[in-house]
């Protein structure tokens, strides 16, 4: 059984006209579900105590105190509040760690969440990107601190690195870190250098304009086998489907096929090291139509490796 985790508050998080991150993205994900057989979970708020696993408390207070009552506010070039982004953000951090204790308790091999904001770029103190919270980095150290685990992956294959994700978890032994990114490409960082203070962190910068054979090499040399030594009991993962082709905001060449193949290796990896245990957020995909596609290739595994 895979689990959808959701929230209609997700479109109530408005960005302006023309922005790349807009509401229309939950129904284009949506579409590329609409045929699955999922059983749907209403995502919980987050409780500010969640957040302050990644992010200070004056940090929350600042974000909480943004939020319009009527229009927008711009907290960055990239990043939008409307009314509703408060919630909307909590939910989506609530929901990927209802869906972390979802699957550690048995309820499901695996689960995705669909929320809006994305979170990957949100660093301590700092909304970018797109981001208000780290979200899938709230849901590693939730499995940690509070679910007693030892050892959790997150593998994020967004277009865009995970520079909020890297920050947060710079310190973190107990979370390896495997992100593959366009280089360059916003917002710069990502090199192979950046290693963590413990050396818990893998970058995989992929050129401009190359394809998933490139992208299956990177993992078949670099991710696979620091996963498999790592030996996870929990599998998260930061789901952008901006690296597709038709994506407008970056230069790879992926189609379903590599967001399919990764999906199942992911997996793989899940069945051989934590009882196939894999909870997927989404981040990125900018073009509905891809996403839809590339949505489905994803879920799709996800749903045959649930039952």
């Amino acid at each position: 059984m895979t689990l959808l985790f959701a929230h209609p508050v997700s479109n109530h998080h408005r960005t302006p006209k023309g922005h790349p991150e807009r509401a229309e993205r939950v129904a284009a994900v949506e579409r590329g579900l609409a045929s699955m057989d999922l059983t749907r979970k209403i995502s919980p708020m987050a409780e500010e105590s969640d957040l302050r696993l990644c992010h200070p408390q004056a940090y929350i207070d600042t974000i909480r105190k943004a939020e319009p009552d009527s229009g927008a506010v711009q907290l960055d070039p990239d990043t939008w509040m409307s009314p509703g982004s408060w919630e909307a953000a909590l939910r989506a951090v609530g929901g990927a760690c209802a869906a972390v204790d979802a699957v550690l308790d048995g309820e499901a091999r695996n689960a995705f969440v669909l929320a809006r904001p994305p979170g990957h770029h949100a660093e301590a103190s700092v909304a970018m990107g797109f981001c208000l919270f780290g979200t899938v980095a709230i849901a590693a150290r939730h499995a940690l601190d509070r679910r007693g685990l030892s050892r959790v992956a997150i593998v994020d294959f967004d277009v865009h690195h995970g520079n909020g994700t890297q920050a947060l978890l710079w310190d973190e032994p107990r979370i390896l870190f495997v992100t593959s990114q366009q280089m360059p490409l916003w917002p710069g960082s990502g090199e192979p250098s950046e290693r963590g203070a413990h050396g818990q962190i893998l970058n995989l910068p992929l050129a401009p304009h190359s394809d998933g054979a490139v992208m299956r090499a990177a993992y078949e040399a670099e991710a696979f086998p620091a996963l498999e030594a790592f030996k996870p009991e929990l599998i998260l993962v930061s789901a952008g489907f901006d690296a597709h082709a038709a994506d407008p905001l970056a230069q790879l060449n992926w189609v379903e096929a590599d967001y399919r193949w990764l999906t199942q290796r992911l997996c793989d990896l899940a069945d051989r090291h934590c009882q196939g245990r894999v909870v997927s957020c989404l981040e990125g995909g900018y073009d509905l139509d891809a996403l839809t596609a590339s949505v489905a290739a994803h879920v799709g595994v996800l749903q045959e490796r649930g039952l």
